[in-house]
């Protein structure tokens, strides 16, 4: 059998990572190919992530780069296309909801190749988010429905999926949490920083709604800044981040603005930290497995599991609201529960290819 898995950004390679190393490692009669769109393609994007998750060289690498979402999408959909025709495989496995994971999957419905969807079911309901298209349009066409909470088994049966092709399975992302988080901890990233474990918070923030929109960037910079003079707050800047502030933080020292970090030092940071400010989706579920607090600057999200668990809060970029969380955290009246989510347990991506095997075997 032929497995062809697509990758082309950051929080694909951390999902890919654990299922590629299962397939490898079961020595079944299957050939199973890398390929990268090139979707996020320089050294902090993209090349760090494969050496520190160790993830083999990609058997191709399509190359894509930046564009419009329309652009983007639709040149990685030619270039799959022709790599299908070349070498057809007889599944493929897409991760998550970016513009490589839609491709993929309307590439392989077209050609009539089975489809799987790892973190399929996720949903914001916020039809602003280009992600939830991507969402949505992958699992309209999906065979095999892989889930890391019992929300997105519900979502999906709401929309018609039959029940005998969801399988939920836990979260490949955790499964990388687990396998590095020692190691990303021994970087002693708070020293090298010049902060205290534990006496210091961490931003992320690079959705379009946020870093594009200069009355909610410049809403979040005032409380961030606000924030900082109680506690140092390190920030790993995204680059298009980093062109709309226009040095709008040189005047803050209390606010560090670091360059994107690898895998390993990010994890190494946020485990560190008393808190964590972002408008990722990802950060949001390791924040909740190593029980920091996170302070989501959205409204909604579509990992309500996060919520459920008590680590993480949705502000959006309501001031009143961030700012009567972070003292609530910083007061040490935030209670956080010992529990995790059910299956976020290191063993999803060994679920998943149990589950392959079995069909495959049918």
């Amino acid at each position: 059998m032929r497995i062809d898995l697509i990758v082309g950004a950051r929080p694909n390679f951390i999902k890919a990572a654990p299922v590629i190393e299962q397939l490898k490692m079961r020595q079944f009669n299957w050939d199973v190919r890398l390929i990268h769109t090139g979707q996020h393609y320089d050294n902090t994007m993209s090349d760090i992530f494969f050496q520190q998750l160790d993830i083999p060289k990609p058997d191709v690498n399509l190359g894509i780069g930046s564009g419009s979402h329309t652009v983007q999408t639709a040149n990685m959909m030619i270039a799959i296309e022709q790599e299908f025709m070349r070498y057809r495989p007889d599944l493929v496995m897409v991760f998550g909801d970016v513009n490589s994971t839609l491709a993929g999957a309307l590439v392989a419905c077209k050609m009539q190749i089975k489809l799987a969807h790892i973190e399929a079911g996720l949903r914001s309901f916020d039809h602003h988010m280009p992600e939830e298209y991507n969402r949505i349009l992958t699992d309209a066409v999906s065979d095999f429905y892989f889930t890391t909470e019992s929300d997105a088994t519900v979502n999906l049966q709401r929309e018609g999926v039959s029940t005998e092709k969801i399988f939920f399975v836990g979260n490949t992302m955790i499964d990388s949490l687990f396998k590095y988080i020692q190691r990303a901890t021994e970087l002693n990233m708070p020293e090298k920083l010049g902060v205290s474990p534990a006496g210091y918070g961490v931003i992320t923030l690079h959705r379009p709604e946020n870093v594009d929109n200069s009355t909610k960037l410049n809403r979040i910079i005032d409380v961030l800044t606000e924030i900082s003079s109680r506690i140092p707050i390190i920030f790993p800047i995204h680059p298009r981040t980093k062109k709309n502030l226009q040095n709008r933080l040189s005047h803050c020292s209390s606010i560090h603005l670091i360059e994107p970090l690898g895998y390993l030092e990010f994890i190494g940071l946020i485990a560190k930290s008393c808190m964590v400010f972002t408008d990722s989706g990802g950060i949001q579920e390791e924040t909740t497995m190593l029980k920091i607090p996170c302070i989501t600057l959205r409204n909604n999200t579509e990992r309500p599991i996060t919520v459920k668990s008590g680590t993480n809060t949705l502000t959006g970029t309501d001031r009143d609201k961030i700012i009567s969380e972070t003292q609530r955290i910083v007061n040490g009246e935030k209670k956080i529960p010992d529990t995790f989510p059910e299956k976020w347990d290191g063993l999803a991506s060994v679920r998943i290819v149990d589950s392959i095997e079995k069909w495959a075997h049918n």
